[in-house]
């Protein structure tokens, strides 16, 4: 069955295309990687196709459903865990809708820690000096991570990872998840205690209308005066502009993003030779106590191996028996 299966492939980096042809040499399935993202100017793309693999920042709305049903195609494949650019109410009967709900847990985690050690000890900015032989100490002082209170927002298989690794450095975990984990070793609060005593938060959160800008003006008011937010999540959860003024009036005292709420025509690009449009972005970027890196928290080898292996595999189980385990259903 799969030699005769096509699937049209949108947003396809180098990265995409090794992953996946690997993936693909036992599976036989004929794939056509396209470089632009599935969108309603795009979608014609999709004739003549069984199934369309797409991402984060490829848009799957209702105009986009519909075409693509009426083109025959049969179903949209995810390769990530976040489906919140799909409109899954109004696919659902329609088209099929499978994911890959967790590629590699540690590589996201890692990533956090990754910008949370860079962003307190100064590296980024110690980089750049001893780049042109600075060897300078002045104004490189960080703080211990020991001690510290973490306060993490979602505690799937990504949040307990990072929980491990805050551990790692003594450091004192509090939580919020709206679907606790039984018998956690680990103090669950609500988001108010999460604001009020967390020196350091993280997200690890889906995107949905309970979590949209679930930091905001309000909420940022309630947090620890010097508080550090890392988002490697999903951009939306932070409200962009009340992050800056935040930055602004010295009230967050760091910001890491691996994700942008604006990010969709931005990240994954190469933009350096263009008038940034942006003004939002531009100035989070600008800031000394600003990290952006561009959604890069998913890329490891690991994890695009897995990505390609259960994408490939949800296609295979879906398009057999009308079922998959990693389907999304509203």
């Amino acid at each position: 069955m799969s030699g005769k299966v096509k699937i049209a492939f949108f947003d396809a980096k180098d990265y995409d295309i090794v992953s996946f042809d690997e993936a693909n040499e036992k599976a036989g399935y004929k794939i056509k990687y396209f470089e632009t993202k599935l969108d309603e100017d795009t979608v014609k793309l999709a004739k003549g196709y069984d199934v369309v693999c797409v991402f984060v920042n490829d848009t799957v709305n209702e105009k986009v459903i519909n075409s693509l049903v009426k083109k025959g195609v049969k179903l949209i494949a995810l390769r990530c865990a976040g489906f919140n650019n799909v409109d899954i109410k109004h696919a659902a009967g329609k088209i099929g809708v499978v994911r890959v709900p967790a590629y590699s847990p540690y590589a996201v985690a890692e990533h956090a820690a990754a910008l949370l050690l860079t962003s307190v000890r100064r590296i980024h900015k110690s980089y750049i000096r001893t780049k042109d032989f600075n060897f300078s100490l002045s104004n490189l002082m960080g703080f211990d991570l020991h001690g510290k209170t973490v306060g993490v927002v979602g505690t799937g298989k990504i949040g307990r990872v990072f929980i491990d690794i805050c551990r790692g450095f003594g450091m004192n975990v509090i939580a919020y998840d709206k679907f606790p984990v039984k018998d956690a070793d680990y103090e669950y609060v609500d988001l108010k205690e999460i604001w009020k005593r967390s020196d350091i938060i993280s997200f690890h959160c889906p995107l949905t209308d309970e979590t949209y800008h679930m930091v905001d003006q309000k909420s940022i008011k309630s947090m620890k005066k010097g508080v550090i937010l890392i988002n490697t999540s999903r951009g939306a959860l932070i409200d962009a502009d009340a992050l800056l003024e935040g930055i602004r009036k010295r009230h967050i005292g760091a910001a890491c993003l691996d994700v942008y709420e604006e990010e969709a025509d931005v990240f994954f690009e190469d933009r350096s030779g263009h008038i940034f449009e942006d003004d939002t972005l531009a100035r989070l970027i600008s800031m000394p106590n600003v990290i952006v890196t561009s959604h890069q928290a998913f890329l490891t080898r690991e994890a695009l191996t897995n990505i390609a292996d259960t994408t490939l595999a949800n296609i295979d189980g879906y398009l057999s028996t009308g079922k998959s385990v990693n389907e999304v259903k509203p």
